[in-house]
């Protein structure tokens, strides 16, 4: 997993979320998701043995703060301000539907 990039761990799944364990706005945007029925793949950077290495990679990629850094359906979406504005406009739900990551 030591070599593995940010980009190829976005691919794997419908949603993937760069979080901290210790990160109340990881927490939220993880509750959020969960609420949604959104089975996110979730990497800790404090807990992977190359998370300062995804951190750089995810700094690079201009996420600031560095997390949480969410990918729906591989292609980057952002932060909480981003995911929040998507979920209040209504258009996070039927992204969610069109990658696959819920089917209601």
């Amino acid at each position: 997993m030591s070599n593995t990039s940010v980009k190829e761990l976005a691919k794997k799944r419908a949603v993937v979320v760069f979080s901290r364990s210790s990160c109340c706005m990881c927490y939220t945007i993880q509750r959020l998701f969960s609420d949604l029925s959104v089975n996110a793949a979730v990497h800790e950077l404090d807990q992977e043995p190359n998370g300062r290495e995804l951190e750089s990679q995810l700094k690079k990629l201009g996420c600031n703060p560095v997390v949480p850094a969410v990918f729906i359906g591989g292609e980057f979406v952002g932060g909480t301000n981003e995911v929040m504005e998507l979920h209040l406009s209504g258009s996070l739900v039927p992204w969610f539907r069109r990658v696959g990551a819920i089917w209601l």
